[in-house]
């Protein structure tokens, strides 16, 4: 096999829950992954949306995930992990909330295996410079979609 990324909240490219939207209980939905390589010392996870009107928008970034864990509870507390600031300024999850009338966005939640440890990041670093700093030392990406589509 090789690495995978799932949810049972959702299917791969099937629709998220409102609960997991802003609109919603704003909760991150379960997540489970599974067969990552040889030599994998951490997992950096992040979540975004390359549909949104003025280009890509991240949601999440948990790193420094350790090499043991296999899965993230709905709704967890990673606060023992690194996470970074998401596009709307908040550190921490924040679920899909495409303007209204802007059609069906896809929500990619791509997991990295890492090389190391740690990254050298903080919570002031933006989901996007978390990406930047896994780049160089992932062993492997797996990827989840799910869709939105925010009401009238």
């Amino acid at each position: 096999m090789s690495f995978m990324l799932a949810s049972p909240a959702f299917d791969d490219h099937g629709g998220i829950p409102e609960k997991f939207a802003r609109d919603g209980e704003n909760v991150s939905p379960p997540l489970e992954w599974g067969d990552a390589p040889e030599g994998t010392k951490s997992f950096a996870l992040i979540v975004e949306d390359p549909d949104a009107p003025n280009g890509m928008f991240r949601h999440w970034a948990v790193y420094n995930i350790p090499p043991v864990q296999h899965r993230l509870k709905e709704g967890e507390d990673v606060s023992r992990f690194g996470e970074a600031t998401n596009d709307f300024g908040e550190r921490g999850y924040d679920g899909p909330q495409p303007p209204r009338g802007h059609g069906m966005h896809h929500y990619h939640f791509r997991l990295a295996a890492l090389d190391v440890e740690r990254l050298d990041a903080s919570p002031a670093n933006s989901v996007a410079q978390v990406w930047e700093k896994a780049k160089p030392h992932v062993l492997a990406e797996t990827e989840l979609v799910g869709v939105y589509e925010r009401g009238k």
